[in-house]
């Protein structure tokens, strides 16, 4: 039942032209995220360029008075449009700058169309400054269109003020989207990591925490037999070395799927139900009687009804981890029964000691048996830990569903 873990991500993405665009958008990501002071530059000269072919003689088109200068036209052109170049890092100083431009363009009636570039910094203001900025964008942006509406007025003032400030709001709110957005996907991905991080302590508290176990429990008899029988010190020290080797190759495959260049780490197969018999053997080794009942997996009962391998590493799991807890809390004395029993619906594997339960950590305390809750729950399991009917001792019983794990867990 042991197979190899593979992590594999099967996208469904667009097809056709929309690919080709979404590739051309996430190179212009990277491009200006890796020299943003010339994207802005390459942007700024592009919508300069464009004010500037409307200040040759398109924008009498829309003045209410075309005998303007045509230096004026051309200084207040630059000033509605070279500011740009700073509209992401100091939006509200590129925006104080362009409406003082767009100041002088009502007030000679010059009404250039190059003012609505002022809702670029509004965009920025709106993803990356607190609201109250945009208080101060409104201040801004308000004098302009009310004066010009009151010096050149044709109908109704309102009918030049209120078109441009919903124009201006959508662009905020835009903005405020965006930044919405954003904020949920850094949070998603903040999420994920401590996710990552408690699965990564999960695991190396495991690894390191039983083998330690063992080791020492190995050591401890190695140094009554030496006195007595060299042969079984001999003994337990390779049995010390195998389990260091064992711990070794665990951490560097767990910390190698860390990194991204190491595809061969992420298709080590992990530990399963066909392991329990080296692990127990291994806690024997170590001085510790285990007398165990492991049920042959049956056949199941419908389709869709086989244990995942991140469901074999739960089991696996809780039962060294109470193992260990057997070595490390239950006495010299204490003998361990591990059983594996299979229903239609469950499988419930059991962990009981004789060792002194009240020594023994109690349900809730220490990251270990946290480890073994979260690992339960991630696969609709429950867990449940405590002295037995019996009065004496421990256990730790593991019971979960023979169904496949609810989408997103993971081991």
């Amino acid at each position: 039942m042991r197979e190899d873990v593979r992590v594999t991500t099967e996208t469904h993405g667009p097809t056709g032209p929309s690919r080709y665009v979404q590739r051309a958008l996430a190179r212009l990501r990277a491009f200006d995220k890796a020299r943003p002071q010339l994207w802005d530059a390459a942007l700024t000269a592009g919508w300069t360029l464009a004010a500037l072919v409307d200040a040759t003689d398109g924008w009498r088109n829309t003045a209410r008075d075309p005998s303007v200068p045509h230096w004026l036209v051309l200084t207040t052109t630059l000033v509605l449009s070279l500011p740009l170049y700073w509209r992401r890092r100091r939006p509200t100083a590129a925006l104080a700058a362009m409406a003082c431009g767009a100041l002088v363009s009502t007030v000679s009636g010059a009404f250039l169309q190059a003012a609505f570039l002022q809702a670029l910094p509004v965009f920025h203001i709106a993803l990356n400054r607190p609201p109250r900025a945009l208080l101060w964008s409104a201040a801004l942006i308000v004098p302009p269109l009310v004066t010009g509406a009151f010096l050149w007025q044709a109908e109704s003032w309102d009918v030049y003020v209120v078109p441009n400030l919903w124009a201006y709001a959508l662009v905020a709110l835009l903005g405020i989207t965006v930044r919405s957005r954003r904020e949920e996907r850094e949070q998603e991905v903040r999420l994920a990591a401590a996710a990552e991080r408690a699965r990564i302590a999960r695991e190396m508290h495991d690894i390191i925490g039983h083998n330690l176990s063992v080791i020492t429990g190995l050591a401890d008899g190695g140094r009554y037999a030496a006195v007595r029988s060299p042969e079984r010190a001999a003994q337990a020290l390779d049995a010390i070395g195998t389990t260091s080797r064992q711990a070794l190759g665990e951490l560097r495959r767990l910390l190698g799927v860390l990194r991204e260049d190491d595809e061969s780490a992420a298709r080590t197969p992990q530990p399963g139900l066909s392991d329990l018999p080296t692990l127990i053997e291994g806690v024997r080794k170590a001085g510790l009687k285990v007398r165990t009942d492991l049920a042959a997996p049956p056949g199941p009962a419908r389709p869709g009804q086989e244990f995942s391998p991140g469901a074999e590493l739960t089991v696996y799991r809780v039962v060294q981890e109470a193992l260990t807890n057997t070595l490390k809390h239950g006495g010299s004395a204490a003998e361990a029964t591990v059983t594996l029993a299979y229903a239609p619906e469950e499988l419930v594997a059991t962990v009981t000691d004789t060792g002194r339960g009240a020594d023994a950590p109690s349900p809730g305390q220490g990251q270990g048996l946290a480890g073994m809750r979260e690992r339960a729950a991630l696969y609709d399991g429950t867990l449940e830990c405590g002295t037995p009917p019996e009065g004496t001792g421990w256990r730790v019983r593991l019971t979960l569903p023979r169904t496949l794990p609810r989408e997103g867990a993971s081991s």
